[in-house]
């Protein structure tokens, strides 16, 4: 039997489909911005290259801030009104930033909008709204929103900018989180319960140990390596386009649009190397040293677009991979009864990459320029690298999460015991409030139906459709 045995219901479907609308819309906006911004600002009253990164990487810090605390807020006034409420912040943050005429206006706006966090929110709804073997299933699928978004912002930003401007740019942002808002009102289902997920929402006793763990913290320090080595590059990136090749801001999609497309085509082998081959590890120190070859070679040669395209090829070649296999990292490393806490430190240290990429970009580009921006990030890299070296070798088993129904504590560590013994079940734990068992599972060898006998059959009603 799979572990996945029966389909996706058309409920979670939609969960899946409109819940990465909402995650895509927010973080296209935040995106969009990236490519034309550190040329905008310079029209802007107060401008300096520190401001102009402070203004691009600030939603960085105040998602940093936000996220886990309104994660937790929607436990207890429920997870709509958080993300209604969030999109409205980020939406107002919008409009500040579409009216600013001066740089800390546009910080402001840009605050505003990472304040408007509702990451942890969206992750638990869509707990709340599909079943536990099916989850992974919808995060997958938003997780693959946020990376389409960023693929789309490269190339809409710079095309919106030719038309309507950077203040468009925010126009339109705005409009996306009244679309996001519609969506969520009128086209999420509502939880008839909405209850605590350890696989998806952020565990506050447990987030110690996954701060001080020394492997998660190992991938956690290299989440915030490569976001701020991304956004440190774009505050440099439009200056090298238009200055040293001649290449007006409008335009600069024609370039962005075949480098993604032949990064994608590019990062797959290594993916299927890395988790066919069980060789994730070398894949990703491999990919470190490749970013690091492209920000050696980008200063070098800013001034030939052959050069500047490869360099970038290189880039987000090596980023698109890093991107897709290190949640999968942290989903390997973590227990599987405290991964969402996992996932929590994780995405919180990387929109803190964001943040001090900008800010830190800025200032190097201020007063050391582009060299300047690219040493400090081989410099980075290289500590990630030897980082990396020192991971272990993470186990290849896929997690699973399973419903055993109301059990007493005694009940669960006999069901413990039970599965601990079946083949190929090589961790388990037991949640007896929560009625699930989290496990460790290595899909060659294990038995689903010999697993799925210790789970409750129950057919409950969880949405109110």
């Amino acid at each position: 039997m799979s572990l996945n045995h029966e389909k996706m219901t058309s409920i979670e479907k939609r969960v899946a489909m409109t819940l990465s609308a909402i995650f895509a819309s927010r973080m296209l906006g935040l995106f969009m911005v990236l490519p034309v911004f550190a040329v905008y600002a310079e029209e802007l009253d107060g401008f300096t290259p520190t401001l102009a990164g402070l203004a691009i990487g600030i939603y960085g810090l105040t998602q940093a801030m936000f996220q886990i605390p309104l994660g937790m807020l929607s436990d207890n006034i429920g997870r709509k009104p958080v993300i209604i409420g969030g999109l409205l912040i980020f939406g107002i943050g919008s409009v500040v930033a579409a009216l600013a005429d001066s740089i800390t206006g546009v910080i402001v706006g840009r605050a505003l909008q990472g304040a408007g966090a509702i990451a942890s929110a969206v992750m638990a709804l869509a707990a709340d709204l599909t079943r536990e073997e099916h989850r992974i299933k919808v995060m997958a699928s938003i997780g693959m929103s946020i990376g389409l978004s960023f693929a789309l912002a490269l190339i809409f930003g710079p095309m919106l900018h030719g038309w309507f401007g950077v203040e468009g740019i925010f126009w339109i942002t705005a409009l996306l989180a009244v679309a996001g808002i519609t969506v969520a009102k009128f086209w999420v289902p509502t939880p008839v319960i909405t209850r605590f997920h350890r696989d998806a929402e952020v565990e506050v006793s447990w987030l110690r140990q996954a701060i001080t763990d020394p492997q998660l913290l190992r991938l956690d320090a290299g989440i915030f390596i490569l976001h701020f080595i991304l956004v440190s590059q774009f505050v440099v990136m439009p200056g090298i386009l238009i200055d040293q090749l001649g290449i007006a801001l409008e335009l600069h999609w024609h370039l962005y649009l075949p480098v993604l497309f032949f990064s994608v085509l590019a990062m797959v082998p290594f993916i299927i190397l890395a988790e066919k081959k069980r060789k994730i590890k070398q894949v990703l120190i491999g990919a470190i040293m490749i970013i690091s070859v492209s920000q050696l070679g980008l200063p070098l040669l800013s001034g030939s677009i052959v050069g500047v395209v490869i360099m970038l090829w290189l880039f987000f070649s090596a980023f698109n991979l890093l991107e897709a296999s290190m949640p999968s990292l942290v989903a390997k490393m973590a227990p599987a009864a405290h991964k969402g806490t996992a996932m929590g430190a994780y995405s919180t240290t990387q929109f803190l990459g964001v943040f001090f990429g900008g800010l830190t970009g800025g200032a190097l580009s201020e007063n050391f320029g582009i060299a300047g921006v690219a040493s400090f990030n081989v410099l980075l890299l290289m500590i990630w690298a030897g980082i990396a070296i020192t991971m272990k070798r993470p186990h290849f088993y896929t997690s699973y999460l399973m419903k055993v129904g109301e059990v007493s504590e005694q009940q669960a560590e006999e069901i413990i015991r039970g599965l601990s013994i079946l083949p190929g079940v090589m961790d388990v734990t037991v949640i007896a409030e929560d009625g699930v068992a989290y496990l460790k599972l290595e899909k060659e060898h294990v038995d689903m139906d010999e697993v799925h006998r210790f789970a409750a059959v129950e057919d409950e009603e969880l949405l109110n459709l």
